[in-house]
């Protein structure tokens, strides 16, 4: 039987997989998260990615394991996730009216084999007051966010146009990920 583990504690990655019926375990990584700046960023989430599905890999072998991370970027800079309420307004306020590109990673590993990939999504945001940027803020969604901001929740009202994959920007390309899942070998009936 094959067996397939999630290797993140990402709750919106979870209900990604949920809405596929497929049976899996979550298993999270404690990873080392830093990386070289002068790497691209899509080179930076394959690596975190990876990282993260190789921890969880060694604890599981035999399984087919999914590792994912996702940046935003804004300019060329990456925006990790707000510290605080300054830090979560700064980047909205950055991020308004303005196109910034979210990288998502994924890593895979299957019994002797590994594939990697990224999915890079352009996203606009409308046009923006303060009051509303503060009233975003103010739901205090924007602290476990890569760019202080969840397009699947109420951060959905920020967002004026995408080009790419949405399922990507929320944290894992599915359609993607299940195309190269089966590549690997996994058994996916639908």
């Amino acid at each position: 039987m094959q067996n397939l583990i999630l290797a993140s504690s990402s709750p919106r990655r979870k209900e990604l997989l949920e809405n596929l019926h497929l049976t899996f375990e979550v298993s999270s990584s404690d990873v080392d998260e830093s990386f070289d700046p002068e790497l691209a960023p899509g080179e930076i989430v394959m690596e975190l990615s990876s990282r993260k599905a190789k921890a969880v890999s060694k604890k599981h072998p035999g399984s087919y394991v999914i590792g994912a991370d996702t940046v935003v970027v804004l300019d060329g800079t990456i925006l990790g996730k707000p510290q605080d309420k300054a830090e979560a307004f700064s980047m909205l306020k950055a991020l308004e009216g303005r196109t910034h590109a979210v990288y998502t990673g994924v890593s895979i590993i299957a019994p002797e084999k590994e594939n990697n990939f990224y999915v890079k999504t352009d996203v606009v945001f409308w046009e923006l007051t303060d009051d509303e940027i503060n009233a975003y803020v103010n739901t205090g969604e924007p602290f476990d966010k890569a760019g202080a901001y969840g397009i699947q929740g109420e951060g959905c009202v920020l967002v004026k146009e995408i080009a790419g994959d949405y399922f990507s920007v929320v944290g894992l390309p599915v359609s993607k990920t299940v195309r190269e899942l089966r590549n690997l070998g996994f058994e996916i009936p639908i």
